[in-house]
């Protein structure tokens, strides 16, 4: 009912491609032998849609049939997907010669809020809402982070992502990187550590409407969860601006959901924005992500009437999705 109203005619295909069979991406352990894993995919008739989508781009900007600029995005990451259209399924991922996993299956529009972030080498990072740890492992595979602090109020979760870390990542890297799990309370990390970090990613609870539609014990949608699903907003506020609290002025937040609600995606950012330019005096920015969305919009489909940041719809040529994010830059 509330989605009919939102997306209108989009709705029913909408619906039935969250009701069809997810399709998935392989994003490359580089801590693994990554080209031998690479060319093994590559075998499966699956393509790296990040490599390929750059150089197409590159292409594009030495014919000069494109005067954009280039689109930031966080380097060394490689994730394999079939073409639109080919449900195939990637085989599980095994363990490499080097003694890690070979590559970690997630929905490939995951991986956007992390190009997104735009690392830089050595820059200290905050995965605010870690668990269950696929953005937290694309944050490593950048080979970009400084520090990286890995939070999650759940311990339970925090639990599925140190598996995942200690799966991936070999402990030497681990601990160079000085990766750092925490249990805390995510909307009071302005207090713990304001004004720290050069990126934040915010990848917030939300009503996760692919999982919703499939999963009926403990369902957010059921009339006894009603109030907290009515809280979801008010939480992801409070977990944003925690978020860019704790950015230094100068910094970058990414802010992302998978769900289809303009009340837990851009309604979210823009109360964030007020709010911390009313009790604080900061002024927050929203990226323009127009370039950033044409260089992958040959594998993702992307709602085109979305206000504030970028919206993932999932499409049965193109199942993945949805995933809502946007970049926001901390001016002040």
């Amino acid at each position: 009912m509330t989605y009919s109203v939102q997306f209108e005619d989009l709705w029913p295909s909408i619906r039935v491609s969250l009701l069809s069979e997810q399709k998935y991406g392989a994003l490359v352990n580089n801590f693994a032998d990554w080209d031998c894993v690479s060319a093994r995919l590559e075998q499966l008739n699956a393509k790296d849609f990040v490599s390929e989508a750059i150089s197409h781009w590159e292409l594009e900007a030495q014919s000069g049939h494109s005067a954009a600029p280039s689109p930031a995005y966080s380097p060394n990451l490689r994730c394999f997907t079939f073409a639109r259209g080919d449900v195939s399924r990637f085989p599980p991922s095994r363990l490499g010669s080097l003694g890690v996993m070979d590559y970690y299956l997630m929905d490939a529009a995951s991986l956007l809020p992390v190009l997104a972030l735009g690392l830089h080498p050595g820059d200290t990072v905050l995965d605010l809402c870690a668990a269950p740890g696929g953005k937290t492992l694309a944050l490593l595979q950048t080979l970009c982070c400084g520090n990286l602090a890995a939070n999650d109020l759940s311990t339970s979760r925090t639990g599925r992502l140190q598996k995942v870390l200690q799966s991936y990542v070999p402990q030497d890297i681990r601990e160079k990187n000085q990766v750092r799990v925490t249990s805390w309370d995510g909307r009071k990390w302005g207090e713990l550590e304001g004004d720290t970090y050069d990126r934040v990613l915010v990848d917030v609870p939300c009503t996760t409407d692919r999982h919703s539609l499939y999963e009926e014990e403990n369902n957010i949608f059921q009339r006894s969860r009603k109030k907290e699903r009515q809280m979801l907003p008010m939480l992801q506020v409070q977990l944003l601006a925690a978020g860019l609290l704790a950015t230094r002025p100068g910094g970058h937040v990414v802010y992302s959901t998978c769900s289809l609600s303009h009340l837990q995606n851009e309604y979210v950012v823009q109360g964030t924005i007020e709010l911390l330019a009313n009790q604080y005096s900061i002024r927050v920015q929203v990226e323009d992500l127009s370039h950033f969305r044409k260089l992958f919009m040959d594998t993702f489909c992307f709602f085109q009437s979305c206000q504030v940041g970028e919206l993932v719809l999932p499409n049965l040529m193109a199942n993945f999705g949805p995933m809502y994010f946007c970049k926001l830059h901390r001016l002040t």
